[in-house]
């Protein structure tokens, strides 16, 4: 069964870092554009970050531009989340998503079955 499994969450103090992990596992990760979509309560999905398998171009939404770096590892078929400079904001459910169009992650109103491939979420809290 493929699916995409998420590690890396906790808790972290404003102004610290956080590294999320993304595995395939049953399905190679270089065939689609992945990215990560985070949701917060009582908030609208937000697409943080995507790479193009296409082009390794990379995407980030303002609200995180300069502090997030995404990168992917084709050898071990996972993509990472580098998170800096943490504020409460970034608090949310981070769910790692894979699909062929990389334009997915733009809209908020795509539903993760909507996304070929989406993961269980992992949680991310910036507290003091």
């Amino acid at each position: 069964q493929p699916e995409l499994v998420e590690s890396g969450g906790g808790l972290v103090q404003p102004g610290g870092s956080l590294r999320l992990s993304c595995a395939a596992r049953g399905f190679p990760l270089d065939n689609y554009a992945i990215g990560w979509v985070r949701q917060a309560p009582g908030k609208e999905r937000e697409g943080v970050s995507y790479i193009d398998n296409r082009d390794g171009s990379t995407y980030y939404a303002a609200s995180v531009k300069g502090r997030f770096t995404i990168s992917r590892d084709n050898a071990k078929n996972t993509v990472y989340l580098q998170m800096n400079s943490l504020n409460r904001e970034d608090t949310a459910v981070y769910y790692c998503a894979a699909d062929r169009t990389a334009t997915m992650f733009l809209d908020p109103s795509i539903l993760p079955d909507d996304y070929d491939h989406w993961g269980q979420g992992t949680q991310v809290t910036v507290s003091s």
